[in-house]
């Protein structure tokens, strides 16, 4: 949604660096290009004068003509304030002291409100409330019908007396207030703690919009109204909230279809101009495109410094504890890294969403957007598809793998047989990383020589992208004197052999280390007189 004015803004900075002082025309130029980046980017044009004001006046201060790094600290102040029009903290739904807690969605039709509403009552199960929803749209054709839809999908009940309207030319019946009393009562009797009222909406702004939205929220007492805004209608986003602030009193903001490509600026405008928190962000169509709104966070995306908390988080919602602890474990055991390791990954991450989502959370991602675009997604599903085509031997001992067996994984995968050649070259260069790092060797430089990522000629596995070339896949010579090492053997009672030696080999290995000094010595290995020692050192070697 907002590539363009992150590029703008990051070319922008690129001029301050390495700059020991920044003078007055330094900064007026800064100034001057971050405006015309918000503009660019459809931010109201009240918030840019009052943003770059404030960036401004910061800028010309002490604070950065006597910092170590002036350039650095533009950037500070830069990133503060875009915080600041974001809304400036997170804000989450605030829960009534009785149950249930009311939430109304307000918003034009098309903003994406009912879609909204199976993602919110899918986002609240999760955490242990009980919503249902209520289907207050009669006027849109099939709007309640959707609305049972997503709320299956959620996994909540939805209370829907009328049917609504099928078509444009129906005229609607029923009466949307008594539909949201009736729900709110049906609430309360069944001991739902959340109730979720989805509105009509209109094509624009008028009278007859804003009196059945405000007086659902006066007959119902909504405890929140979310104003859902779709992200990509431009300049009209800030009239059009404050439309619905003066109409129904709103207490927060979700923006909708952020995964979009348009310039979506003004909607970075309807918090400074209404102050009133964006809260929540769709990114998709799916039940778990949805997350809350962080100014900070998104600050950051904007200004490609990437948004690793997000990214955490994500990972620990739905990563498997007990997958990761047993991957741990294998790592402390020093452990080979197996095909069927490898398949585990792949799943843990496609449970975490889209990967170009994810990668484009990572600090530096804007430079590489050309290759997260080129990202094929579906080559995830075909990397799985080719390991549960191999037997449980082939996944152990992949070196066993030869032309035949190749031949019949590809068939069986419905993939051609370089496909298999790639996804096993690439594999055995992530083996021997992952080795390394088990041994304590740090992380190693990602074979492909293309920084890896996947599917871009990061070297992982099976991934398309510039793979095997002159990067990671040629063979270094080795060195004299330095031997071969063994790989494991294709014969299961070889293998299991190679295994148990190769844990001998370390028991003693440890148990040597406990034996000798810090050092490695042994009691008696050193003789003070040989040594070129300070006089009286002595005393301390004994």
């Amino acid at each position: 949604m907002f590539n363009s004015l992150s590029d703008r803004l990051t070319a922008t900075f690129k001029n301050l660096k390495g700059k020991g002082r920044l003078s007055e025309a330094d900064i007026d130029g800064t100034a001057r290009e971050i405006r015309r980046a918000l503009l660019d980017a459809d931010v109201a044009v009240p918030v840019v004068r009052e943003f770059i004001a404030k960036v401004k006046a910061r800028a010309l201060g002490a604070e950065v003509s006597e910092a170590l790094n002036p350039g650095q600290q533009v950037v500070k102040i830069v990133n503060e304030e875009l915080v600041g029009i974001l809304g400036g903290e997170t804000r989450e739904l605030r829960f009534a002291k009785q149950p249930p807690t009311i939430i109304m969605l307000a918003g034009l039709q098309g903003a994406g409100k009912t879609t909204l509403a199976g993602k919110l009552a899918h986002r609240l199960k999760n955490q242990g409330h009980t919503p249902m929803l209520v289907a207050c749209d009669l006027q849109r054709p099939n709007a309640v019908n959707q609305l049972q839809v997503g709320g299956k999908k959620a996994g909540a009940p939805v209370f829907a007396p009328h049917p609504g309207v099928s078509s444009e030319a129906e005229t609607p019946t029923g009466d949307p207030v008594q539909v949201a009393r009736d729900g709110v009562a049906e609430a309360q009797a069944k001991l739902h703690d959340v109730v979720i009222i989805d509105t009509a909406g209109r094509l624009g702004v008028d009278q007859e919009l804003m009196d059945q939205a405000a007086n659902i929220k006066s007959a119902v007492g909504a405890h929140e109204v979310l104003f859902v805004i779709d992200a990509m209608i431009g300049q009209d986003a800030v009239a059009t909230a404050q439309a619905f602030d003066e109409g129904v009193d709103f207490t927060g903001v979700v923006l909708s279809k952020l995964d979009g490509d348009a310039r979506g600026g003004a909607a970075l405008s309807v918090a400074s101009v209404t102050g009133k928190p964006v809260m929540y962000a769709s990114t998709g169509e799916g039940l778990n495109d949805f997350e809350v709104f962080h100014p900070d966070r998104m600050a950051r995306r904007i200004l490609d410094m990437g948004d690793v908390l997000s990214l955490i988080e994500q990972a620990e919602a739905s990563w498997d504890k007990a997958e990761a602890a047993k991957m741990a474990q294998k790592f402390a055991d020093q452990e080979d890294f197996t095909l069927d390791d490898f398949l585990n990954q792949m799943q843990q991450l496609k449970k975490m969403g889209s990967m170009k989502k994810l990668l484009g959370m990572m600090p530096g991602a804007q430079g590489m957007r050309e290759q997260l675009e080129q990202f094929d997604e579906s080559s995830i599903g075909r990397i799985e598809a080719m390991i549960q085509s191999m037997t449980p031997h082939e996944r152990l001992a992949p070196k066993i793998i030869n032309g035949s067996r190749r031949a019949r994984i590809a068939r069986g995968s419905g993939v051609h047989v370089s496909e298999i050649n790639q996804l096993l070259e690439r594999f055995g260069q992530a083996q021997k990383m992952m080795k390394k790092m088990a041994s304590g060797g740090g992380m190693p430089q990602m074979p492909g020589g293309g920084g890896g990522m996947p599917g871009m000629g990061g070297g992982m596995p099976g991934m398309p992208g510039a793979g095997a070339g002159d990067g990671g896949a040629s063979k270094r010579k080795k060195g004299k004197g330095q031997q071969k090492k063994k790989g494991k053997s294709g014969n299961p009672a070889k293998a299991a052999q190679q295994a148990r030696e190769a844990e001998q080999r370390r028991s003693q290995s440890a148990q040597k280390r406990m034996d000798g000094s810090s050092f490695g010595a042994q009691d008696g290995d050193v003789d003070p007189s040989q040594l070129d020692l300070p006089k009286g050192f002595e005393k301390y070697l004994k």
